[in-house]
């Protein structure tokens, strides 16, 4: 692959909706699972509870609340991030600056980029922030500018947007038996781990009732930096 094509590192953080505002039709589709396989009350809460955790990680009963974007070559960027009901000044801190914006801003700015990118680098990418960024788009009523998730496998060169996907490169397309999470990776690695700021993914929900919102913006930028990290490690020693 030549170092001259444009990269750009990519993660979303996301939430989910609150469940008992949803109308009980919905209610009664995103739970008829649980009941049919729950054998007691006490299992049938424990997995509603899951459930209601869990609404952010679909993009139909989710939405995006951070991207961040980064310059693998220059390691610079941006996190575009929703704070509703406040009115944040742009703010740059070690090459990342930090822009508030509406969801549908969000998404707009990110495809705009994109144009200019032509190898799209993610962690676990393909399995959730991809799909869930294209569909989100559609339901906003933006088009993508590129398929990020054409072509699975390097082989399948796309070369107007080939998305690397190193959850499914560094455990070979899952031959692996377990592919590792973006922490363990980057403790195995050497690499400042994204959780080492005491903020996991389970926070974002919860850190965004509390209108904690550039404190999300600024976890996701561990995991983009960490991402980039991982990539010139994949890069440097079992890219082929």
């Amino acid at each position: 692959m030549s170092t001259a094509l444009n990269k750009l590192i990519l993660d979303i953080e996301t939430i989910g909706e609150d469940f008992d505002s949803l109308d009980k039709a919905t209610q009664e589709n995103l739970t008829r699972w649980i009941k049919r396989d729950s054998d007691n009350e006490d299992e049938y809460k424990i997995a509603l509870e899951d459930l209601k955790n869990g609404l952010g990680f679909s993009p139909l009963t989710g939405q995006i609340v951070a991207i961040g974007v980064l310059d693998s070559y220059k390691n610079e960027g941006a996190v575009y991030y929703q704070a509703p009901g406040q009115r944040n000044a742009e703010l740059k801190e070690d090459g990342i600056t930090f822009k508030q914006m509406t969801e549908t801003e969000m998404i707009r700015q990110f495809w705009t980029l994109a144009e200019r990118y032509q190898v799209f680098i993610t962690f676990n990418g393909r399995a959730f922030d991809m799909p869930f960024l294209m569909v989100r788009s559609a339901i906003l009523g933006v088009r993508p500018s590129k398929d990020l998730m054409r072509g699975r496998y390097l082989y399948q060169n796309n070369p107007e947007a080939l998305h690397i996907d190193l959850a499914e490169q560094l455990s070979f397309y899952g031959a692996t038996r377990r592919k590792g999470s973006l922490h363990l990776w980057s403790r195995a690695f050497g690499i400042p781990s994204p959780k080492s700021g005491g903020v996991t993914g389970d926070d974002v929900g919860p850190l965004f009732k509390k209108k904690k919102f550039l404190e999300i913006a600024k976890y996701n930028v561990g995991d983009i930096r960490a991402t980039r990290e991982l990539y010139l490690k994949w890069e440097q020693y079992l890219q082929f």
